[in-house]
Order: structure tokens, then sequence, then C-alpha cells
């Protein structure tokens, strides 16, 4: 079977200090998969070795079947891997509309002709326009990414990744500082999102992954603990120890 996403005996080791051991993953086609563990697990140098950000020690990396290790980041979103980071890393001033006509811009090799105004480019706005209304934000198109409730300006983050048509999608904590009531509007959104796109979420939120995700990876110093679909993840005694606590899903 060809994966969207696989690393295999993935290590990242900082002088003595190892944060990734020997990482067996695979994120398939279209997949809806969570990637969870305690504080100082690894995540986020697992999925910044994922995306280029750092090299790792050794093993390998694939992006559909083809290998990525030593491949640059942009070289990576070109090949269809996008990623939303921890804090938002939106260019703020902007209006809404042009933070995502940027990214698709990027895209079709436009970029360098942005400094025109956004109405010049037609194609570019009504792609961005309708990746907007996708994601529930077509009556904010106008405002200043600033002026945005959190909430949306994470929105704003995953139509900028889906500007660049991803065929692998890394949300990174799409949750993190969210209010309860702004993070239902999120996994409403992310549920409507094309199934051709294989997702890996990031997140703490239990309550979210949970109910996104339809497989979890635990990890736990560096390692795959378990994993497997939600109900044996929540059922599984070593995930309630390290992690999800006794109560958690009881």
């Amino acid at each position: 079977m060809a994966f969207a996403l696989q690393t295999e005996k993935l290590c990242k080791s900082f002088g003595a200090l190892t944060v990734a051991e020997q990482i067996d993953f695979r994120l398939e086609p279209g997949a809806r998969h969570a990637l969870i563990g305690p504080n100082g697990a690894g995540k986020t140098t697992f999925v910044n070795m994922l995306t280029g950000a750092i090299a790792p020690t050794s093993g390998k990396i694939f992006l559909n079947d083809q290998e990525v290790t030593r491949t640059s980041q942009a070289a990576r979103v070109r090949l269809g891997l996008g990623r939303t980071f921890q804090i938002t890393t939106l260019f703020r001033s902007l209006p809404v509309l042009d933070n995502v006509a940027l990214a698709v811009a990027e895209r079709r090799g436009d970029a360098q002709r942005m400094w025109r105004p956004a109405s010049a480019h037609r194609e570019i706005i009504d792609e961005s326009l309708e990746l907007l209304a996708t994601l529930g934000l077509a009556d904010d198109a106008a405002a200043a990414a600033q002026d945005l409730p959190y909430g949306k300006q994470r929105l704003v983050e995953v139509a900028i990744a889906l500007g660049l048509r991803p065929k692998v999608l890394l949300l990174d904590e799409p949750a993190a500082g969210v209010p309860s009531a702004d993070t239902e509007k999120i996994l409403r959104h992310l549920e409507k999102l094309s199934a051709e796109i294989a997702i890996l979420i990031i997140e703490h939120d239990m309550d979210l992954v949970f109910r996104f995700a339809q497989r979890i990876t635990v990890l736990v110093q560096g390692q795959v603990l378990v994993e497997g679909p939600p109900e044996e993840i929540a059922a599984d005694k070593r995930v309630r120890d390290v992690y999800l606590g006794e109560a958690t899903h009881a």
C-alpha cells in the first residue's frame, strides 16, 4: 500500500539527549490521524523532522512514496506537505483575503507579481474566497487578520495551508489558546475538509482528538507507546497512566 506519509526508524539526538527513537509511523491517504503525548514526548521534534525544519540523526521519511529525508522544507511543500503552527504566523495587519491569496499565488508561481493590489488577480482571489467560504470565513475576507477572534485566526491558517493544495496536512495544535466554543467551530470545519487530504493533528485537547481522529498514535519519551483506533487508545491502561488520566473517557 502507498502511504501519504511514512517514517522508518526515525531518530533525533541533541548531543547525549535522545528526543526521538526508532519512530515507525504511517499515514494513509485520506487519513484522519492524531498524534498525542505528554509534554516533552517529542511531538514537536517529530513534526519538525517531517516538515524538514530539522534533520533527523538517522532514519528515513517518505512523502507519497518519495524519500524526502534530506529534502528542503520548500521542496516538501511543493510535493504536497502543508502545515499550521502552534502559534499563528499570519501577516496580522493584512486583510484575511490577502493572507490566503499570497499562499495561492505562491503555489501558482505568481507570488513575485503579488505586489499589485490583490483585486488585480481575479483567479487567485476567486480561489482564495472559495477557501475562506469552506472554512466559514467568507464574511471576514476584508478584515485585518489581527482583528479576528483567535479561533478564526487559526482557521485562516488552515485556509493558507489549503491554498498550497496539500496532499498531507499537519495541524499543530489548532485549538491551542482557543475558547471551547471556538474549538467546536474548528472541529466542525475540519470535518468538512476534502477526504483526499491526509490529516495529522497534533493536539492536547482530548475531546477534539477523540471526536476527529479515526486513528491515534501515542508518543512517550520519543517513542511510539501505542497506536490504534480511539476506542482502543481510550481503554489502554498504559495511555491512561501516562497521559489521559484514569477518569478520562471512563
